[in-house]
């Protein structure tokens, strides 16, 4: 499911425009964004919380020369762990 298909199921459970719900989606996208390059957590209780996590610098192999070694750096990069609500839904399996 991609973002557009997302947003037409959103609009027509909730009798919206999907354009709106697009804007909604757009909108908490951006926010999430904004936290986590503030360094905040952002939890949805019940479904997960994002955050935003320091991957340090290591050494990895070139893709293209598989004998050579490289220095990738530190990097921060997004996580998202699930809650109890998404864990125990998708654990009930299919509806």
């Amino acid at each position: 499911m991609n973002r557009v298909e997302l947003a037409s199921r959103i609009a027509e459970k909730l009798s919206l425009n999907r354009q709106q719900v697009e804007q909604v989606l757009e909108a908490m996208e951006d926010e999430i964004i904004a936290q986590l390059k503030a360094g905040n957590e952002v939890t949805l209780t019940g479904f997960g919380a994002f955050m935003a996590k320091q991957r340090s610098a290591r050494m990895g192999v070139n893709p293209r020369n598989p004998s050579e070694r490289i220095q990738m750096p530190a990097v921060t990069v997004a996580k998202f762990k699930a809650g109890k609500k998404l864990k125990d839904e998708l654990k009930r399996g299919a509806p």
